[in-house]
């Protein structure tokens, strides 16, 4: 019955967010619902103390992040920027790269920043033309943004401001340049591999002339349940409604610079500025006890994040239809998606406090054989699975567990960095089953359903990660973390 107890609200939280219900409702609704069946705890302190302090906690670590990042997509949008980046890849590749080049403008611009959602309705547009005159059957376009949008720029690349990236850094004390090695292999293996299943699909469909096909391709306005998806996913629709574009826009030098700012800069802050800081004043009550290794990843992409930002909006500022309304915008999209998140953390939270989650624990550490990287990598996969949420699932599993997988690994040698970045990839390789809000978003975008195109999302975005993942674990178990 103890295990009913978390594998019923499990359950009836995948099939309800699936359904569209923010997971602002499901995640308190399905906690006290765990307590109730599970016995044992009073449902009132499981809310109130258990999963409001673990959801305000993740909202006090990490509201900057998803704030800046939500700006900086905005102004990226509304500034023309990400239209521009997208229309020069493309013609630089040419109509008869139409695979690849889908594939890198996803992958540039969510690598800058720029979330997916946003990304997926610039591109969409200019992909169904380019697959359209390549004679590639539109199917394979939700698998073309998949792979470019949210796997090796999410997870794998050193630097990327993404949050899937960010969350691991105060638990383990890294950077977003955690593990920079196991992070280039591991995003080259997942371009690799994705390309390879697409151009084949792409040829095997050219062989049979199958086309593009006949298909209504006008943008569609987000509905209920889209809205719902994005916000679960850790967007906001603020974010990402169509707006009418009259002006000219930025050329691709000015366009890529703000990308260019957020990695440089952030890379510059913690090689360079942080260990020039005095930071012993961190040790104190009024600042949380803490330490400069539990800060300056968070501290580097909000430095970088800003500066960026106000480049974007000085070197565009005439390109701004209302340039108040976009900072408006952007900052009011921060608010439903961390929410969102950090109520799937407060989820876990209960979760984690009931006695029959030390025994799910123990078998999964059992499976690992005691191995830190095997461990973590298990439980945030399994999690980001049940939720459907690389963020979610991940939180969920280092705030019950961060602090056993940092003393596994410091009890074996295991890198801190290492631990980083397999925790990082883990969250991104079963994370998009049909349930996933960018997956369902994603196909609502291209006017597609899941038998039309969820194959090629399942192996770009499931498969190739998980094989990167397993790679980069045994990598990093032979020579650690570099």
């Amino acid at each position: 019955m103890e295990l009913l107890g978390i594998l019923l609200p499990l359950g009836l939280l995948m099939y309800f967010a699936f359904r569209g219900i923010t997971l602002l409702l499901l995640a308190p609704v399905m906690a006290v619902f765990a307590v109730v069946l599970s016995g044992g705890l009073s449902p009132l302190a499981a809310f109130t103390q258990i999963f409001m302090i673990n959801t305000a906690d993740f909202i006090l670590a990490f509201f900057p992040l998803f704030f800046l990042g939500a700006i900086f997509g905005k102004l990226m949008d509304d500034s023309g920027s990400a239209e521009s980046i997208a229309r020069w890849v493309i013609g630089k590749l040419g109509m008869g790269n139409a695979m690849l080049a889908v594939v890198i403008c996803c992958a540039v611009l969510t690598y800058g920043g720029v979330s997916l959602f946003v990304v997926a309705f610039a591109i969409f547009p200019i992909a169904s033309a380019l697959f359209r005159d390549a004679a590639v059957p539109k199917r394979l376009i939700p698998g073309a943004i998949a792979l470019g949008a949210f796997t090796f720029t999410m997870s794998a690349l050193p630097g990327t401001p993404a949050i899937q990236n960010a969350i691991p850094m105060p638990y383990f004390g890294t950077t977003a340049f955690a593990a920079p090695g196991l992070g280039i292999i591991a995003a080259i293996m997942m371009f690799g591999l994705g390309m390879l299943w697409l151009n084949h699909r792409a040829s095997a469909a050219l062989a049979t002339g199958e086309g593009y096909g006949n298909h209504d391709d006008g943008l569609p306005e987000p509905d209920t349940v889209m809205r719902a998806q994005a916000q679960n996913e850790g967007f906001d629709v603020n974010e990402i409604e169509a707006t009418e574009d009259t002006r000219n826009l930025p050329p691709f030098i000015l366009a890529i610079a703000p990308i260019v700012i957020v990695v440089l800069v952030n890379f510059l802050f913690v090689e360079f500025v942080v260990p020039q800081l005095e930071t012993a004043y961190l040790a104190e009550p009024l600042f949380g006890a803490t330490s400069i290794e539990a800060v300056r990843g968070v501290w580097a992409i909000v430095v970088a994040l800003t500066a960026s930002i106000l480049f974007l909006i000085l070197s565009n500022f005439r390109r701004f239809p209302d340039i108040r309304e976009t900072l408006n915008k952007g900052a009011d999209a921060a608010v439903l998606p961390i929410f969102n998140t950090a109520s799937l953390v407060g989820f876990g939270g209960v979760i984690a406090a009931l006695p029959a989650f030390g025994e799910i624990t123990d078998g999964l550490m059992s499976l690992s054989d005691g191995n830190p990287l095997v461990s973590v990598a298990m439980s945030v996969t399994t999690l980001s699975a049940l939720t459907g949420s690389a963020s979610g699932g991940m939180s969920i599993a280092l705030d019950a567990l961060g602090s056993t997988f940092v003393a596994m690994a410091n009890a074996t040698g295991t890198s801190l960095e290492a631990m980083h970045r397999v925790t990082s990839v883990a969250s991104g390789a079963l994370d998009a089953l049909p349930h996933n809000g960018a997956v369902i978003t994603v196909l609502g975008i291209a006017k597609l359903t899941h038998k039309d195109s969820y194959l090629d999302i399942f192996v770009t975005a499931v498969i190739v990660p998980f094989i990167a993942l397993v790679a980069i674990i045994v990598l990093a178990n032979l020579f650690g973390g570099f």
